[in-house]
């Protein structure tokens, strides 16, 4: 399905070594992923290629980052699984928790990850829901989301679900310093406090242009206010948290 050879280098590149096992594990995930997107909408992107670099190897740019002892991280708006479930792969020591809206998306992983036999946890929930939950509320060492949102939304979604000490990670594109600078005030109130971005190239391969990505850690410093996150209504009409 995919050449596990040109996913090794990639991941090599961003300093994650990965063994045979994982990528035999990588190819039978984009299987699926091909299979499954025929029935649901899952992902716009399918070319084997493009599933290695700007999924699998995406994905994986936030494993450094991460715990070196066991933890637990919450996946917000999982969708199709990234980044938790590659990250998975990749760090047996993680428990992961996986978190979307839409039912039909944990039905496909707990498939994937049934069969890439990956421990899991799977909560059908809107984010802002789900941070209420005192099963969810300030559980995690950490949080990661991928693009679901502007920064300071992503914050009041994530933030609720990180106990203090723990971070939330936001991979976002490369135009998102902005989205930073509003979000500080958010991050505060909910908090947390912005750290350091790190700034991640992948490479393309012939033909193709480089991507350009920032993994923007906000470290939780302190528990959230009960009053996040807001319901979604509310959300809507007021907009992102400005003070």
């Amino acid at each position: 399905m995919i050449d596990k050879q040109g996913l090794q280098q990639q991941a090599v590149a961003q300093g994650i070594p990965l063994t045979g096992e994982m990528l035999d594990r990588f190819d039978r995930y984009a299987a699926l992923l091909v299979e499954w997107n025929d029935k649901m909408n899952l992902t716009a992107i399918t070319k084997p290629e493009e599933i290695v670099r700007k999924h699998f190897v995406d994905s994986l740019t936030l494993l450094p980052l991460l715990p070196q002892g066991e933890f637990r991280l919450i996946d917000v708006g999982t969708g199709a699984g990234f980044p938790g479930v590659a990250l998975a792969i990749a760090c047996s020591w993680m428990r992961l928790t996986l978190l979307d809206s839409l039912n039909k998306r944990l039905v496909f992983l707990k498939t994937v990850c049934g069969e890439l036999s990956i421990p899991a946890e799977f909560i059908h929930a809107r984010a802002e829901e789900g941070g209420r939950k005192p099963e969810l509320r300030e559980r995690f060492d950490a949080a990661a989301a991928r693009a679901v949102a502007n920064l300071p939304l992503l914050c009041e979604y994530c933030l609720p679900f990180v106990k203090p000490g723990g971070v939330f990670y936001a991979m976002k594109g490369p135009d998102s310093e902005e989205e930073r600078k509003a979000a500080e005030k958010a991050a505060e109130a909910l908090g947390g406090r912005l750290g350091t971005v790190k700034r991640i190239t992948l490479p393309g391969g012939p033909g193709e242009e480089s991507l350009d990505r920032l993994l923007i850690p906000v470290d939780k410093v302190s528990p959230t206010p009960q009053k996040y996150p807001r319901p979604s209504a509310k959300i809507a009409k007021q907009g992102p948290i400005r003070a």
